[in-house]
Parts: structure tokens; C-alpha cells; sequence
């Protein structure tokens, strides 16, 4: 994005805490927006559960009271576009969870985005080397969670890795309601990762995304 133009949001991603899976392919070729295919890693077509936190959130620089810091979790998938550069690498979510509905609403009205708003909250754990983070949310009278524990210090993402395919996507793109995509970019930092030596998705999958995704993020 040039230097002069205002970005439309800006925000600190706090607390990433991802949990990949592996999907037969089929199940999200209908989700693909026009313009873009799936992309996959060595062969493996992966959906990532990922929940963290937005801190300072700020629409074209104004920070809206009330909408600064909140949870979100999102159910996303891999796609590639080719652009005038070459392949240009990015995401496309199947739902994104926030406490706040006002963010909800806006999102689906303006770009499609499929957001829903549930009450949420999140836990932070440190024991010596030993950190604990979880997400929760409320949903059909159930109270939902992922949750993750890693060890030591972060380190540096492998070229070529798969964390690297997970982590390393700087566009966004959304089917609109016309069947045409909504392409966006995305700038953030080259992030350092744990490996989690624990780590659990607790919720009723059929519910919250449907049947088709019941066995992949169940296993």
C-alpha cells in the first residue's frame, strides 16, 4: 500500500494461538472466490482454527471507543492468485467470531465478510517457562474453547516450512454477494512462533460450521 494513503484498519495482533488441520479438498473447493485457487502445502490442503487478540484497533487512524481491544477466532483456508508480481498467497475465512456486535455488522454489511458476534473471552497463563493460552466463547448454551500451551522462547519461522506457509499470507479475499471477489492487503511483521506442545479445539464443530467440517477438525 503506498505510503500515502491511510490504511482502512490497523490493529495489533496479540496472543496468535493456530490450530491446523488437514481437508480433502473437495469440501472447500464451492468456498473458493472467483479469480483464486486453492493453494496447499506439499500436496496437503490445510484449514486453520485461529484465535488472538486485537489491541488498539483503529479505523482510517481513529481509534472507536468501546472497539479497541476485543477476541476474535476465525475458521480459515489457503488460496493463491496470480498477480502482475506472481502468486500472490492469501486467506479466505469460513466464519470469523467477535464479541462486539456493532463489528459484525458492519463487516457483512460492507464487505460480506461472514463475522458473527458471540460473548468471548480469553486467558492468559504463565508458569515459569510455561505459557497457557485459551480462547472461549458462547454458543447454543455451550461454552466453546481453544486452547494451547507451549514451552521456552520463540523462534524464528523456516523458509519454506509449513509454519511459514500457515503464517506468511499478506492478502485477504471474500466472495461478494454478486459472485464477484473482493480482494485486500495485508501488512504485518515476519512473526516469531511456538511450537505448541498442547493444544485442543473443544467445541460442537456441526454446529458452529457444519457437518462437512465434523471429521477434519475433529481429529
Amino acid at each position: 500500500m503506498p505510503a500515502s494513503r491511510t490504511p482502512l484498519l490497523t490493529a495489533a495482533w496479540r496472543e496468535l494461538a493456530m490450530l491446523n488441520f488437514e481437508v480433502d479438498p473437495r469440501l472447500l473447493e464451492p468456498r473458493v472466490p472467483a479469480g483464486t485457487e486453492l493453494d496447499a502445502w506439499q500436496g496437503s490442503t490445510l484449514v486453520s482454527v485461529v484465535g488472538f487478540l486485537f489491541e488498539d484497533t483503529r479505523l482510517l487512524g481513529v481509534p472507536i471507543p468501546w472497539h479497541r481491544n476485543f477476541e476474535e477466532l476465525n475458521l480459515r483456508f489457503y488460496v493463491r492468485r496470480r498477480g502482475a508480481e506472481g502468486w500472490r498467497r492469501g486467506v479466505v475465512f469460513v466464519k470469523e467470531i467477535v464479541p462486539r456486535a456493532a463489528i459484525a455488522r458492519v463487516a457483512r454489511a460492507l464487505y460480506n465478510e461472514p463475522y458473527v458476534a458471540l460473548p468471548m473471552g480469553h486467558a492468559i497463563d504463565e508458569q515459569g517457562t510455561v505459557r497457557r493460552v485459551s480462547y472461549s466463547w458462547s454458543f447454543r448454551g455451550r461454552e466453546d474453547s481453544l486452547r494451547v500451551e507451549v514451552e521456552g522462547e520463540p523462534c524464528a519461522i523456516v523458509d519454506g516450512s509449513a509454519e511459514e506457509f500457515i503464517a506468511e499470507h499478506y492478502w485477504g479475499y471474500t466472495r461478494q454477494r454478486d459472485g464477484s471477489t473482493l480482494e485486500y492487503q495485508v501488512e504485518h511483521p515476519r512473526w516469531r512462533i511456538w511450537r505448541a506442545r498442547e493444544a485442543k479445539l473443544d467445541c460442537n464443530v456441526r454446529e458452529l460450521y457444519g457437518s462437512e467440517f465434523e471429521a477434519a477438525l475433529a481429529s
